[in-house]
């Protein structure tokens, strides 16, 4: 999926759960930042495409560990333990990201090192995921007003 798309996602949780968290710009910021990381293995995203990442480019390739459960279960539990106000919006915008791409034709691998894939039918790019896109726009606007009128 395109990074909006991620993005998108994202915000919608991070509206349906701002009101029941504690640490609200913490919150926001991990879940945000968390939902890019994945693709940090892939040179032609946002995150992937500065030099920095082209070193762990070089030892993990695309939809590999970085794409996996596996992956975000030792993660998280390294931040429960040593930054717990951080690791449940980090969990929620990486789980995100990996849900949303298992949706896609190249799917992911949720249990490296199986090599069992989830995929679905959704292209990246094309006219489906531009409507899931903005049907996630649309709606984080209404309950963006929503959250601010709550307030």
């Amino acid at each position: 999926m395109l990074t909006r798309t991620h993005l998108a996602i994202t915000v919608f949780f991070i509206l349906l759960l701002f009101s029941s968290v504690d640490y609200k710009l913490e919150f926001i910021i991990v879940s945000v930042i968390a939902t890019f990381i994945p693709d940090i293995d892939f040179r032609f995203s946002k995150i992937g495409n500065y030099k920095t990442s082209r070193i762990l480019q070089l030892f993990v390739k695309h939809r590999g560990i970085m794409h996996s459960f596996t992956f975000l279960f030792i993660i998280s539990l390294f931040l429960i333990l040593f930054f717990p106000v951080i690791a449940f919006p980090f969990f929620l915008g990486y789980s995100l990201h990996l849900l949303a791409d298992s949706f896609t034709i190249k799917g992911i691998k949720p249990f490296y090192p199986s090599k069992k894939n989830f995929s679905g039918k959704l292209k990246s790019g094309s006219r489906a995921e531009i409507l899931v896109f903005v049907s996630f726009l649309i709606t984080d606007l209404l309950l963006f007003f929503i959250v601010i009128f709550n307030m």
